[in-house]
């Protein structure tokens, strides 16, 4: 076995322990078997893209991630920013990684955004600006300095207010799904 090949291995089932993922939870979010997941996890069968794609799917994360051929000799991240919606995001932390870190920057907007749940919890803090948090039926300013955290369970959305903001975002994998397909938060 290459040395790319059990790295992967080693990736993917990392990745599913430590989102606490069973090979059955595995197996219905990728749409393979139980057994062919092990198979690919403990070497026993070949990794090929029409399996790579559907596991890196259901890991939340990216082909490249699992193919990745660094070492932590580079430890610095350079982060992009790209638009999500209304949001210009910077990633500040690797794919690979349970807690997601990123900046925002928002504009303001007139719009009340939908407010959503998910598993787990958000902490941001604000760098520049005002931000608006709409946290079930409470509205809440957070001012430049401050910090907010929260579960997610409770309806939750937020904007810039007042002019633009930018903020640092820190919530785990599953937060950080909703958060990048939401386009609104």
């Amino acid at each position: 076995m290459s040395g790319i090949e059990q790295i992967v291995r080693t990736r993917l089932r990392s990745l599913r322990q430590a989102q606490g993922l069973s090979l059955d939870d595995m197996a219905e979010r990728s749409h393979l078997s139980p057994s062919t997941i092990s198979r690919i996890e403990t070497g026993k069968r070949a990794i090929s893209l029409d399996v790579l794609l559907p596991l890196a799917r259901a890991l939340r994360t990216d082909v490249e991630a699992l193919l990745e051929n660094d070492s932590d000799d580079d430890v610095v991240i350079r982060p992009v920013p790209c638009q999500e919606g209304a949001h210009t995001v910077w990633m500040l932390s690797k794919a690979t990684g349970n807690i997601k870190a990123q900046k925002v920057r928002g504009e303001p907007t007139d719009k009340i955004p939908e407010q959503r749940v998910h598993p787990g919890h958000d902490w941001f803090f604000v760098l520049e600006g005002r931000v608006k948090l709409f946290l079930g039926d409470r509205v809440i300013i957070v001012e430049q300095g401050e910090a907010a955290e929260f579960a997610t369970m409770t309806p939750h959305a937020f904007v810039a207010e007042g002019g633009p903001a930018e903020m640092i975002m820190i919530f785990d994998q599953e937060g950080h799904t909703v958060h990048r397909h939401d386009g609104e938060q």
